[in-house]
This record gives structure tokens, sequence and C-alpha cells, in this order.
């Protein structure tokens, strides 16, 4: 069986080479498309399953029984649902503006627990102060400070990447990294902010190292009656309502719309435009056209309509000669009025006059005798015609004599 056997071979060899460039570029996408699950990607996703991913996390929040979510919306639309039962994860931000400040202030005045981690998450602290790490380790274990419930995880190993300053007296500082804050806890307003210096405790490669577990869960407080967010709305590049919908699927989208509309453009605009003008169709002869009105009078038996279109004519044509252009006058009223325009009018202009009248109303009228009466009409406006010329020609000046 012939493959799309209605189309003909043209049409069906473009088809099948637009569908071959199609799968080709699906297969070379899919073979050069980033795996995201890499061990070279930093990101603490939670849908990552790699070194620095934070898949393992989120799936042991939801089989100990945590209500645990993803948020992909702007934290703007979290904030306005937030309360005291509320704790948000942002781990390890890509960016930050505006709006998220706003939105993380707003959650903690509503009584919220934030969770942030790094330079970039520091920066969404209320009032936070966040700088550059002066350590360069690798990994440190940290040193646990004070006697609140935080600092007692146990022992946890991070990897720096951004440290505190102690200015603020209520700032309690937790562990510290070589005498430099790495994990901070402290009020705002009607909730609580927790910082670490970065997400090491909670990526999959870590999380079961030491008591790094610990200082999680002991970071998100009670699991009982709390919802709690993991965002993932600021993890890449600026928001739009596209966003989630890039990738090489939208590519292949992309590319395989373009390629349908090339071809439909090939397979019909070629066969659809015109090559050239139609050429201009012949116009009858003036004696064709007679001859098929007259067929056209012949068949429908109208003789006496001939001989009425005639005298209107006639009467039109001589009316303007009278004076009388606008007037409708019968038969003896028109000879009347040319009589006494043109007194040398032939002697027969009456009787076919009354003729022409009387066979208008006549339905039996023979194409013979209108054929008559349509002749002589002719004759007399001809001759009208020529005296009435001979009467408005102008005088020639008469020569002066010789002898004079």
């Amino acid at each position: 069986m012939k493959l799309f056997a209605s189309l003909d071979a043209k049409d069906r060899k473009l088809l099948v080479g637009c569908m071959a460039t199609v799968v080709l570029l699906a297969v070379v996408t899919a073979f050069f498309a980033r795996d995201q699950n890499r061990d070279d990607n930093p990101l603490p996703s939670s849908y990552l399953t790699g070194k620095h991913g934070a898949r393992a996390a989120y799936d042991l929040l939801q089989r100990s029984g945590y209500s645990v979510e993803r948020w992909q919306q702007p934290l703007s639309e979290l904030a306005s649902r937030a309360n005291a039962q509320t704790t948000v994860i942002v781990a390890e931000p890509s960016f930050v503006t505006e709006e998220d400040l706003k939105a993380v202030r707003e959650i903690a005045a509503r009584g919220g627990r934030v969770l942030l981690t790094g330079s970039v998450g520091g920066r969404l602290a209320p009032g936070g102060s966040v700088r550059s790490s002066t350590q360069f380790q690798s990994l440190c274990k940290l040193a646990p400070q004070g006697l609140d419930p935080l600092a007692a995880s146990g022992e946890v190993w991070i990897a720096p990447q951004a440290g505190w300053a102690q200015e603020r007296p209520r700032d309690r500082v937790e562990y510290n990294c070589a005498g430099e804050p790495a994990v901070v806890e402290y009020a705002e307003s009607k909730g609580q902010i927790i910082w670490w210096a970065s997400a090491t405790p909670l990526e999959n490669d870590s999380i079961a190292r030491a008591e790094n577990l610990n200082l999680f869960l002991n970071s998100l407080g009670p699991r009982e009656g709390h919802r709690f967010y993991w965002d993932e709305s600021l993890h890449g590049e600026a928001r739009t309502q596209w966003f989630y919908a890039r990738g090489p699927a939208m590519n292949l989208l992309l590319l395989g719309f373009a390629g349908i509309t090339l071809l439909i453009l090939f397979s019909f605009s070629r066969r659809r435009g015109p090559v050239r003008d139609l050429p201009a169709p012949p116009r009858a002869t003036p004696v064709e056209f007679l001859e098929a009105l007259g067929s056209l009078y012949a068949e429908a038996g109208a003789a006496a309509t001939a001989v009425e279109i005639a005298c209107e004519r006639f009467r039109r044509r001589t009316g303007q000669w009278c004076g009388i252009k606008t007037a409708q006058m019968n038969a003896e009223e028109l000879c009347r009025a040319l009589r006494q325009r043109f007194p040398q009018a032939g002697e027969s202009l009456e009787a076919d006059l009354d003729n022409c009248e009387a066979a208008i109303k006549d339905d039996k009228l023979s194409p013979k005798r209108a054929l008559s009466l349509v002749q002589a009409l002719h004759r007399h406006g001809d001759a009208l015609e020529a005296a009435m010329r001979t009467k408005i020609q102008p005088r020639q000046p008469s020569r002066p004599s010789s002898n004079a």
C-alpha cells in the first residue's frame, strides 16, 4: 500500500520530506538537550535527582506525613493566603525582585515561617545582613551556639556560600563555621526567619550525612497542622506566562508549526495562484448583435414591442427639434408640432404615425409589417434631420461687386 496514495507524486515527496525533517530535528534536540539531573547542576530543586538536587528531601517530607507541595506561582500569591501555619522553603533562589521581598515580609507579618538559604536567599530576609563568605572550605563542620532547639540538632556539615554580619541583638546564631555565622534564626513581626549559609544540608548527596536531616526538620518547625510550600518559582530566569512551557518540547512545537506552514504554502500556492492574465472575452460585432436581437424578438413574438421602441425613439428625437422634449404626445399632437416646425415634411407622416400607434396595440402584428413601419419612421427621421440642418446652416456673406 502506497503512503498517502490520495496525493500526487510531488505533494507526497514534499510531505514525506517535511515529516522526515521534523523527526530529525526532534532527535537532534533530544540529543543535545541538557540533562538537568547531572551532578554538575548546582540547583537544589525538589525536581532534580542529581548530587545537588533536593528530590530526596521533598519525597522524605511527603512520606513522613508533611503536608507539602511545590509552589511555582509568584510568591506574592502565596503571601495572600499565608497564616501562622504556613512554612515556606526557599532553597538557593536564582534571582529576587522587589515583589518577592514584599511577599516574604508579608508572609512573616502573617505569622508564617520562612527558611532561606545562600547569598541570594539572604537578600530575601527582611532586614537581613547577608554578606560574602570569608570561608573558602568546600565543606565545614558547624559548631552549635546557644541552647535553642535548632542549635541542638546535632553534628551538621555545610559548604558555606555566604556569611552573616553579627550586628543585631535579635539575630540568634545557631551554628557557625570557623567563627562565622552559618545558621541564623530571628523573629520578624509575627513570623520566624531561618537562614542557612547554603542549601547543603537538604541536598540529595548530603541530607543523610551526620545530623543534617535533623537541622532540616527542626528548621521547618512542627509538622502537625502546618502547611509546607517548597518554592520553585525563583529557580531559573525571569518568570512569564510561557516560562514553564519552555524547553525542547516548545522548540519542537514551534518547528512543527513552521514545517506545516511551509507544507501548506508549497502544496497549494503554486497551483492556486494566477499564472497569467485572462484574455479579454471577444465582443460580438454589430451585425451579430443585431441578428441576436432580431432572433430574440422573433422568438418572443414581440413585433409590436419593436415598433413601440422605434416610435418612442422617433418621438424623443423629433421632440428635441421642436422644443417639446419632455412632453407626452400622441401621434396627432406630434404631427401637428412637426408640421409647424417642418412644413415641408413628407405627406405620409401623419398616416405612418397613425399606423405605428395602432400597431403598438396589435399583439398579432406580423414581423414584415413591423419592419415596414420601423423603416418608414427611420426615413421620416432622416428627412426631418436633413431639413433641420439646412435651416440652421449660416448664410455665406455676399462678395462686393467688382464694378463698385
